[in-house]
């Protein structure tokens, strides 16, 4: 049985635990959004110019020189007939978020990522480049000094590249040009989302949100629509802005399912407070294998006609650890966890006597693998 300390030392090495018997209560602000309050994601097409000799090969990407021709024409220069074999110059991918309530004037960051065969954005400067949104519309227009992560050396006979010189990102590299949309403006009657959708936490909010209105104007507000979803009318003589304000930062628990998630890939184990375990008794034991493999010579004797022949010996060997036996009884999280500990196990044994526990019907919880 393992000591006190040990089991300790186990359950901090081989338990990600998310538990509290005073579970605190959070602000509605963190756990919902608006409906409609969104980012939006911009794209748009451009060049990084000033490359020092690591843009694209315009044999290999004739779209990037007729966009350079193009961009050339358009300032005035004439290219016509010119045969460029520049390597200064590459076309990107630019990408950005464009926040709500944006507004034009504001910065945000750009993403840039090479299109064509260009070895590294390191050195470049993005010419101005419209930023579109899913309507068609521009929204952002972009430009500057791209800040590469990697980089790459190249010699005759090898070539060293750290991290991925071909993005790269630009801080507050575009400038909006166009105001986000904004549907709090005109609207009277809010929608909530739940981040976490769950009937208990919905009726939560609606409750709390009724005692603070009925405070305030006598009327109950809020409704629910379903497991992740409320709908608040603005009472009259406020905006949305300021009502938003102050139900957001009124206060509830959230309803959190029973819920076990595994990740078999580092030996991560959460589980939510909620979760119970009828009685059952466990024991776990560990088996190995061993198999070794002694290759030998046979020589034949001097002058005779036989030959060389090369066998191997195989020597098969099984050890099986064993297992402690513990009766594992989740009337709470600290019994479910105690229980476990008490076993000595790994993460993985812990995994799979989950994983059997919930085959056998005594886990009351939801067994999530990743």
């Amino acid at each position: 049985m393992l000591s006190l300390l040990h089991a300790l030392v186990l359950a901090a090495l081989s338990l990600t635990l998310i538990a509290s018997d005073v579970w605190a209560e959070v602000r509605v602000k963190d756990i919902t959004t608006v409906r409609g309050v969104r980012p939006n994601q911009l794209v748009g097409y451009g060049l990084v110019t000033g490359l020092k000799g690591t843009g694209d090969s315009l044999r290999n990407s004739p779209f990037t020189e007729q966009s350079m021709n193009a961009m050339l024409e358009r300032l005035g220069v004439n290219v016509r007939g010119l045969d460029m074999r520049t390597k200064n110059v590459a076309a990107v991918l630019v990408t950005a978020e464009l926040p709500a309530f944006a507004v034009g004037g504001n910065r945000i960051d750009i993403s840039v990522a090479s299109l064509a065969d260009a070895t590294s954005l390191a050195g470049g400067t993005l010419v101005m480049t419209p930023l579109q949104a899913a309507d068609g519309q521009v929204y952002a227009v972009a430009q500057g000094s791209v800040v590469v992560a990697g980089f790459q050396a190249q010699g005759q006979s090898e070539t060293l590249t750290h991290g991925v010189p071909t993005s790269g990102r630009i801080a507050g590299g575009a400038l909006v040009e166009r105001d986000a949309p904004d549907l709090l403006a005109s609207s009277r009657t809010l929608f909530l989302e739940l981040k976490n959708p769950d009937f208990g936490t919905a009726v939560a909010i609606v409750d709390a949100i009724n005692s603070y209105t009925v405070q305030t104007t006598k009327r109950r507000l809020a409704k629910e629509a379903g497991p992740s979803s409320l709908a608040v009318e603005v009472p009259q003589g406020t905006t949305a802005a300021r009502f938003l304000a102050s139900i957001g930062q009124l206060k509830v628990e959230p309803d959190v399912p029973a819920r076990i998630i595994i990740d078999e890939r580092t030996g991560t184990i959460v589980i939510s407070r909620n979760v119970k375990v009828s009685r059952v008794a466990v024991t776990h034991g560990n088996l190995t294998v061993r198999v070794v493999e002694t290759p030998a010579v046979s020589q034949p004797a001097p002058f005779s006609k036989g030959q060389t022949v090369v066998t191997s010996t195989t020597e098969i060997s099984a050890h099986q650890e064993n297992g402690n036996f513990a009766i594992v009884d989740g009337v709470d999280l600290q019994s479910l966890v105690t229980g476990l500990n008490r076993m000595g196990l790994k993460p993985l044994g812990i995994i799979a006597i989950l994983q059997a526990i919930k085959s056998a019907g005594a886990l009351q919880a939801d067994l999530v693998v990743q």
